[in-house]
């Protein structure tokens, strides 16, 4: 029997509860079956496997997100570097009013279940091939701004720039972490010090940190 839009987006969000308070590896069809009020043989039925409506929640949790991240009109700047603290102060806001988006976030591309990752790795693809485009523009448009930067004699375009992508994965990762810390989510003082300490990297990146005076 075909699924109704509201009927699958009541389960869909009924199982996402499970799974953000179970995680993965400890929720069960049952469990998830008796939150959405079905039998099992429906959440088979309709999403054919525990993985795949798993998986059916993460992209939806990723469409909720882009959707709501890009409702906005672009901001222009002419700084590359202010534009990407921009950029990471909306995204920080968007998880921090959706705290159990980052604990879903965190399991499933931080501590990836053994039985998942390959699963994982073709979200992730598949991801890609649906907002590649729109990464590559927004890329694109990063690129420009970073472009305006007058670099000293000898220092390649890409190495500086793959730096600075180096250093912004440092403070991803440590934001991934650190969204699932409820205490630390909702402490506004706390999330200024790591802007701060994420901009003195960049800084240190932009100006160097030898003394040639």
């Amino acid at each position: 029997m075909p699924l109704k839009l509201y009927e699958k987006e009541k389960i869909l969000d009924a199982c996402f509860e499970v799974f953000v308070l179970h995680g993965y590896v400890k929720t069960s069809t049952a469990m998830l079956a008796e939150a959405a009020g079905i039998s099992k043989a429906l959440i088979f039925h309709h999403f054919e496997s525990k993985k795949k409506l798993y998986i059916s929640i993460l992209e939806r949790c990723f469409d909720q997100m882009s959707q709501e991240l890009n409702q906005a009109p672009p901001v222009e700047y002419g700084d590359f570097f202010e534009a990407k603290e921009h950029n990471g102060r909306k995204t920080i806001d968007y998880m921090r009013k959706n705290p159990k988006l980052n604990r879903i976030f965190f399991e499933a591309f931080y501590s990836t279940p053994d039985e998942l990752k390959q699963d994982i790795l073709r979200f992730k693809a598949h991801m890609e091939e649906k907002y590649g485009a729109k990464n590559r523009e927004r890329e694109n448009r990063m690129m420009k701004l970073f472009n305006k930067i007058s670099l000293r004699p000898g220092v390649d375009p890409k190495e500086a720039y793959e730096l600075i992508q180096v250093v912004s994965e440092h403070f991803r990762m440590k934001l991934a972490s650190e969204l699932t810390d409820t205490s630390k989510m909702n402490d506004h003082g706390y999330w200024e010090d790591f802007f701060q300490k994420k901009n003195s990297f960049l800084l240190m990146v932009r100006y160097g940190i030898e003394d040639n005076s």
